[in-house]
């Protein structure tokens, strides 16, 4: 018995070229420049995120409209201590249209701020939002 110490050919054509180191590697190469720009931009991410942490965010859990020019709202805040500053609100009517803009100052004492304020409207408002908090400048 003569043992053969050759591989088996795969027939030509059937299954493209092997062995392209050139294509591999570029392959490699577009991972890994992939895989940085993600990793950036997950870092960037966490790190905005941080940092709008660290500012005023706050939110309105709950409205009431009292009256055709009132609208009741709880305004609740989280913010980093000794952080002063604003938070905008408005209220909608039925049709859609801006009824009242108010800001309302947020203390700079506590790391929270929750407060029952009276945005007044020109008319019956329907809706109350949150438009943004900003920190008091420095």
């Amino acid at each position: 018995m003569n043992a053969s110490t050759t591989t088996p050919q795969l027939p030509e054509g059937r299954y493209g070229r092997r062995g392209d180191r050139d294509s591999d590697r570029r392959l490699k190469v577009a991972g890994a420049v992939c895989g940085v720009l993600g990793l950036g931009l997950v870092a960037w991410l966490g790190g905005s995120y941080l940092l709008r942490e660290t500012t005023i965010n706050g939110s309105v859990p709950t409205f009431q409209a009292v009256s055709d020019s009132e609208v009741e709202l709880h305004l609740a805040v989280r913010k980093s201590g000794g952080t002063a500053g604003s938070c905008t609100v408005r209220s909608q009517g039925a049709d859609g249209s801006v009824v009242g803009v108010a800001d309302f100052p947020v203390p700079a004492d506590g790391s929270s701020y929750d407060a029952v304020v009276t945005l007044r409207t020109t008319a019956r408002g329907t809706t109350a939002e949150l438009l943004g908090c900003t920190p008091a400048k420095k």
